[in-house]
C-alpha cells in the first residue's frame, strides 16, 4: 500500500469538502441543532513501520468516566480557549499518551461524527515520529497499539450488527492482537478508509 504523505493530505482535503456531518447512528441526535452539542477531537495517529502505514490506537483504562475498557483514539473534549481542533487532538494526545506536539504532522481532517454522547468529534489526522516513547496516563490508557491499515482496509476483517433505536449499522472489527475496535472509532476509521479511496 504505496500512500504518500502527500496522497493522504490531499485525499483528506478533497473528502472533507464534500462531505457533512455524520451521525454514529442514533435517531434522536438532531445533526443542524449545533446548541445541543459538546465539542470533542480525536488524534488519529499514522505510524510508519517497517511493512508500511499502521494506525494507532489505545485502549481505555476500567476507571475512567466513560467507555470503560474500550479502544479509541487519543482525544476527549475540546477545552475553554481552543479554537481549533488540532489544539484539542494534540493537547488530549500529549496528556494520554505523551506524544509531543512537535513530533506529530498534521495531514487534514476528517468529516465531524456526532456520537450517541452529544459531541462532535473532530477527526484530526497526522504522522506521529517514529519510533517515539509513550508515556502513558495510567488513568485513562491500558495500553497503546496499532493496527496494520492494510488489515484495516480488508473489509473481510469487520462486519456490521444492528441496534434497535440506530439509523445505521453499528460497525465492529474482528479481534486483533486481542483488541475489539467497533462503535464510533471504528466509524471514524471506516471513514478514513473511504477517504484514502480504500
Amino acid at each position: 500500500m504505496n500512500l504518500t504523505e502527500e496522497f493522504i493530505s490531499r485525499q483528506l482535503s478533497n473528502a472533507l469538502a464534500s462531505a457533512g456531518p455524520s451521525s454514529d447512528g442514533y435517531a434522536e441526535i438532531d445533526l443542524t441543532n449545533e446548541s445541543q452539542l459538546k465539542c470533542a477531537a480525536v488524534l488519529v495517529p499514522f505510524i510508519w513501520q517497517a511493512d508500511g502505514w499502521h494506525i494507532l490506537f489505545t485502549r481505555r483504562t476500567d476507571t475512567v468516566e466513560s467507555h470503560k475498557g474500550q479502544v479509541s483514539f487519543p482525544g476527549g473534549a475540546c477545552d475553554e480557549g481552543e479554537t481549533a481542533a488540532e489544539q484539542t487532538a494534540l493537547r488530549e494526545a500529549e496528556e494520554e499518551i505523551g506524544i509531543q506536539r512537535r513530533d506529530v504532522k498534521i495531514l487534514g481532517r476528517l468529516a465531524n461524527l456526532i456520537t450517541i454522547s452529544f459531541f462532535r468529534v473532530t477527526p484530526v489526522v497526522g504522522v506521529v515520529k517514529w519510533p517515539t516513547v509513550f508515556r502513558v496516563g495510567k488513568h485513562e490508557v491500558a495500553r497503546v497499539f496499532t493496527i496494520p491499515l492494510e488489515w484495516l482496509a480488508n473489509a473481510s476483517n469487520r462486519w456490521q450488527f444492528e441496534i434497535p433505536g440506530r439509523k445505521r449499522a453499528v460497525i465492529a472489527y474482528h479481534p486483533y492482537d486481542g483488541e475489539l475496535l467497533w462503535g464510533a472509532t471504528a466509524r471514524m476509521t471506516v471513514d478514513l478508509l473511504s477517504a484514502l479511496g480504500l
